[in-house]
């Protein structure tokens, strides 16, 4: 299928972000649009696995959705340095769930001593079942909706998904995939709240929260071609690393 995808006329974009500028190549397939927007410095396997996803709703769709809409917070993870200042802002936030990022035995330490389900990225879940309660997902990384349904099944605890989409063409990606899990007890999220300015679709399309949910679509929206052109990078090195990582991650595929 990724023989009908011009990869060499894809468009490089770049978007402001609080963090600073995400950019990424946004491929054009067959059904509709896709998102490729993996670190620079992705390797190939990596890069692969976010072309996979990109691909996934160009060309042959995305799996049946369970629900229409999902919902959204804006809970942030907790980056865990010593254990002991991580249950204390654990215990400072009105959360029903707290999403770490740190190692399996860190995590193991911090459940045992906080009152909130424990979520962390679902690797990790995979390699050390009871250092949490909650698995992360994030379709960009695991390669689509398809894998993280799959990644789901194996690691048989509750899911939340941890949106990795720099536009709403990526994003739509990450709300089909929570919208398709057989169970979704969790709100998803951070969407990213740049979107309300900085979109590469029309302003009605843009995933942005309203009554803290997000609509589920069969396949993401297509770019406005004004807000397209506005975010477009034409720089020829910047153009030709995402050119590169880009025919990296095909041949890898």
């Amino acid at each position: 299928m990724r023989t009908l995808i011009d990869f060499h006329d894809a468009p490089v974009f770049a978007v402001p972000t609080p963090a600073g500028s995400r950019e990424g190549v946004l491929v054009d397939g067959p059904q509709g649009w896709g998102e490729f927007s993996p670190p620079l410095d992705a390797d190939d396997a990596l890069a692969a696995r976010w072309l996979t996803a990109a691909m996934e709703p160009s060309t042959v769709g995305w799996p049946d959705l369970v629900r229409g809409q999902v919902a959204v917070t804006d809970r942030v993870a907790v980056e865990v340095g010593e254990v002991d200042d991580a249950v204390a802002v654990i215990a400072s936030l009105p959360a029903d769930l707290v999403e770490l990022r740190c190692g399996a035995e860190q995590a193991r330490a911090i459940r045992q001593r906080v009152d909130v389900p424990v979520a962390v990225d679902s690797a990790l879940l995979l390699a050390d079942p009871d250092c949490a309660d909650v698995a992360v997902l994030s379709c960009g990384p695991l390669g689509g909706v398809r894998r993280g349904l799959r990644r789901a099944e194996r690691v048989g605890v509750p899911c939340v998904v941890t949106f990795s989409g720099a536009t709403s063409i990526g994003a739509a990606a990450d709300v089909a995939l929570a919208a398709a899990l057989p169970e979704l007890p969790f709100a998803c999220g951070p969407a990213p709240a740049w979107l309300a300015a900085d979109d590469v679709v029309s302003a009605a399309r843009s995933l942005v929260p309203g009554d803290g949910r997000l609509p589920a679509a069969p396949m993401p929206a297509a770019p406005d071609p004004q807000r397209l052109a506005r975010y477009t990078v034409t720089d020829p090195d910047r153009v030709r690393r995402w050119r590169e990582l880009l025919r990296r991650a095909a041949a890898a595929l």
